[in-house]
């Protein structure tokens, strides 16, 4: 077997495994409010950005509307957003933070740290870690998007 093809030497199983270690991380931090790591991504852009429509949350989260919309049903089921249609396009959809959601960011502020605390890297590794992902991200969205 050629080493270009061993499990080790993909970057794809790397992204994939450290992904998938990460949520594990967040989890006991994200169970006591409520929301799986993908709902609390979701709380992350609207505590940012409230009233944000399901395409503009579906292109920040790089989720697809079919893979938004059982979160979003189920973060309204447990009260923490509000979606509505839009007054001046009915086919778009508005999710809005409820006041419980809204009281969902102050118990969250505190995970970020504990995460960087979590790892066995520094914070100042860790921003670099995030900025080098960022930048390849951005730069497979520029090639996307020139197709």
């Amino acid at each position: 077997m050629k080493d270009e093809l061993k499990l080790d030497n993909q970057l794809c199983f790397a992204v994939y495994a450290f992904s998938r270690e990460i949520t594990k991380i967040y989890r006991p931090y994200l169970e006591p409010l409520g929301l799986t790591y993908t709902q609390y991504l979701v709380m992350i852009v609207l505590w940012e950005e409230d009233g944000i429509s399901l395409k503009k949350l579906g292109g920040k989260l790089k989720l697809d509307s079919g893979t938004l919309t059982p979160l979003l049903k189920k973060l309204e089921k447990e009260g923490n957003i509000i979606r509505t249609r839009d007054k001046k396009d009915e086919r778009n959809l508005i999710i809005y933070l409820s006041d419980k959601g809204r009281d969902l960011m102050t118990e969250a502020e505190k995970i970020p740290n504990n995460i960087a605390c979590s790892l066995p890297i520094d914070q100042e590794e860790i921003i670099q870690l995030r900025d080098q992902i960022s930048m390849v991200m951005s730069q497979l969205d520029s090639q996307i998007k020139e197709k």
